[in-house]
This record gives C-alpha cells, structure tokens and sequence, in this order.
C-alpha cells in the first residue's frame, strides 16, 4: 500500500509519470501501468515502466489487468484517459490505463468503486499454504477459515457465502469470481506476513491477542476453575487460577509455560506495525 496519509484522487492522477506522453508503438494497442506494489505480478525485466498489450475490441480492462498476471481483487482504482472506470469497461486503441492496488487510504469520494467497500472488521478465509499466518492471526485475534483439506473451491465458496476476504499466494484462486476481497500474500515468515496483511488493510489498530482459539479460530470466554477441574491435569490445577474455554471446539486454555513465547510474538508484530510492544489477556 502506498504509503503516507489520506489522498485525493485527483493527486495520484496528477502525479501519474508519464500520462501526458503518447504511448509508443502501435495505435493497435493499448498501454497499462502499474502502480505501487502492482509491479510486483510483473516478471523483473517488465517492471518500472508501461506495459502495453494489443488492442483487441472485446477485451474489458479486467481481461487486460489479469492478462498481465495482476488479479482483480488486489486493483482499486482503474483510470482510463484521465476517467474512473469500472471493470466493465471496453478501452479504445491507444488509450492509457493506470491501475491502482486495493487498499483503504485513498479517499474516492463518490466515484464508482470496483469493488464493494471493504469490511470494517474483515473476517478471513486462509488457503491450505499459510496454516502458520491463519494461527498467528487468530493469535492476534482475528476470525479466520482454515483448515488442512480445504481446497481451492471450498475456499472460495466459503470467503462468497460468509464475506471473508480470502488471504492466498495462488494467484488463480484471486482472479475468481467468486472472490471479491482477497490479498496475494507474499513469501516471508508468518510474522512478515501477517504484518503486510495488517498494514494492507489498515488494521494495526484491532488487534486483539490471546481472543480466539488457536485451533479453530472460535472466540474464547473466561471460565471458572471449578467448571474446568476435572479437565486439568494435577499441575495445571496446582499452579494456575485463570482459564478460557473455546466457545467453537470447547479446548480450554490458560497462561502456560508456553505463554511468554506467545506473548513474545504479538509484540514483535506490534513493533513492526508502530505500535506499543506487549499484548493483552491470556493465552494457552
């Protein structure tokens, strides 16, 4: 996401290089260009500049986008010749298109959006690749779908039927239609990434550590020892007074020797998010 506060799109318009320039080549073609981390779908030798495809009468911008590799669901904003866009639209030879990446800082006003406004608490549904990001960010306690035997259309039915945005490094999976949030999860360990997917989506400010069961991401009440006592083995009761029970699997949980690694983490994410270190309540 590009960085820096709220704009206006007149300013990134503006500020697009190389928009008054006519595109080079053949009338018969169209030219693209990417902006921020939309150059990364790029191959390496293709970034930092335009791109131009054939023009071909049938071709929406959506077919245009997704030809050279960007999934709808990571694109905002299309303007095309100096006017917003939508999907739909069919360009004409030689015109420029500027394609911007989703994200949630840049003010559209009432221009038209690609896609619906984005949830104010997302809920997500992981592919079968990221099972350690889907624990870290039920850790920092998150609504997440995961599970080892959930294939790629489950998947996407599940993130249509229940409004989750679905968080995959497939970008096949991304260019369905069915998928109307998602993010492309990029290489890293489950702490980059859960940091990239917090920072995308403006998030930083929602974390809600030691909430949510690990397991199966369901949400954790506070129960009494006495209703839990002969769950515990015999060091358990001796040594610890607080528990949580989740309400989705009923696994009980509470401040183990495995906590301060835990706790460790949530603050190594909220350091790298800007945040103050350390986290709150208690896990299992």
């Amino acid at each position: 996401m590009p960085d820096g506060g709220p704009g206006r799109l007149e300013d990134w318009v503006a500020a697009a290089p190389g928009l008054d320039a006519p595109p080079e080549g053949s009338a018969a073609e169209v030219e693209l260009r990417l902006y921020a981390e939309l150059q990364d779908f790029l191959p390496a030798d293709r970034r930092g500049g335009p791109v131009r495809r054939p023009h071909r009468p049938h071709q929406t911008v959506k077919d245009l986008i997704e030809a050279v590799g960007v999934p709808h669901s990571e694109v905002e904003l299309v303007v095309v010749e100096g006017e917003v866009v939508d999907f739909s639209h069919r360009p004409a030879a030689g015109d420029r298109i500027a394609v911007y990446p989703a994200f949630r800082r840049l003010d559209l006003g009432p221009l038209p959006r690609l896609h619906p406004p984005w949830p104010e608490q997302p809920r997500f549904a992981a592919d079968v690749h990221l099972g350690r990001l889907a624990r870290l960010l039920r850790l920092l306690g998150f609504d997440v779908r995961w599970a080892n035997d959930l294939d790629d259309d489950e998947l996407a039915a599940v993130a249509e039927a229940e409004g989750r945005v679905v968080l995959t490094a497939d970008r096949g999976l991304l260019k369905r239609n069915q998928v109307v949030h998602g993010v492309f999860v990029r290489p890293g360990d489950a702490v980059e990434q859960a940091v990239e997917v917090l920072r995308r989506l403006d998030l930083g400010g929602r974390l809600a550590p030691f909430t949510r069961c690990l397991v199966c991401g369901g949400e954790l009440d506070e129960v009494p020892k006495a209703a839990v006592l002969d769950r515990l083995e015999p060091l358990t009761r001796r040594h610890h007074d607080r528990f949580r029970r989740c309400g989705g699997c009923d696994r009980i949980y509470w401040p183990g020797s495995h906590h301060e690694r835990l706790a460790a983490t949530v603050a190594e994410v909220r350091a790298r998010l800007g945040g103050s270190p350390g986290g709150s309540g208690a896990g299992g």
